[in-house]
């Protein structure tokens, strides 16, 4: 009866060591805890973009100085970049489109947002829902870099350069510059080029008018032509 009865009661485990291993944390191969996940520490200092500093230290107090802006809030600020690259040639290529989304995100450092045709339209043979472009929004970061590689690398490539558009404005401060080629960012591979693509970079500020939104631009380096 002694042995029936031990055999019925289940025994208690005993308590795990957490030095041992028995606390929670990562399973090794052998089923194992492994201790607590290590954390990674780095050495590496985060440099901020070399434009957004110019923009503090030299766009600012030079539009305060040329407006008179009482509140430093005034100032006007770049807020997004956005660049689009429409292709027309993909309603009987749709391969072309592929192409596009990995050179916008060879020279922008961000996934492109595939666009697509809101309506059919049966003169250009276009159908609802098909892809006929790309885009992307750069913030933060992301947008003081592409500024600065656009200005400082990719404008001075441009075949025959001269300049470029001050009239190109909305009436509300943003300014939309039309590039003819994507082959005059350096990060674009001329062998692996199926097409010539042209494309449109979109810069949306907090300026109220053109002329504040032309100075902003100017004071980072915009090369504009002479009037």
């Amino acid at each position: 009866m002694a042995d029936e009865k031990d055999k019925g009661e289940k025994k208690a485990k005993p308590p795990r060591d957490p030095k041992k291993g028995g606390g929670k944390g990562k399973r090794d191969d052998g089923g194992r805890d492994a201790g607590p996940r290590a954390k990674v520490i780095t050495s590496v200092e985060a440099v901020p973009p070399r434009f957004g500093i110019k923009y503090l230290e030299k766009a600012v107090p030079a539009l305060k100085k040329e407006f008179g802006y009482a509140n430093p809030m005034e100032v006007p600020r770049l807020q997004k970049i956005v660049v689009n690259m429409g292709l027309g040639a993909a309603v009987t290529n749709p391969k072309i489109v592929e192409a596009a989304v990995e050179e916008l995100r060879a020279f922008t450092g961000q996934k492109p947002v595939v666009t697509r045709a809101k309506k059919a339209i049966a003169s250009f043979k276009l159908r609802a829902g098909i892809p006929i472009g790309a885009m992307v929004t750069l913030r933060k970061g992301r947008m003081w870099e592409f500024l600065d590689r656009l200005i400082t690398i990719a404008l001075p490539r441009t075949r025959d350069f001269r300049g470029v558009s001050r009239r190109a404005f909305d009436g509300k401060g943003n300014y939309t510059l039309g590039l003819k080629e994507q082959i005059i960012f350096p990060e674009i591979n001329y062998d692996r080029i199926d097409v010539v693509k042209g494309l449109n970079v979109t810069f949306v500020t907090t300026a109220k008018t053109d002329e504040e939104g032309r100075a902003l631009l100017k004071y980072m380096g915009m090369p504009f032509r002479a009037a």
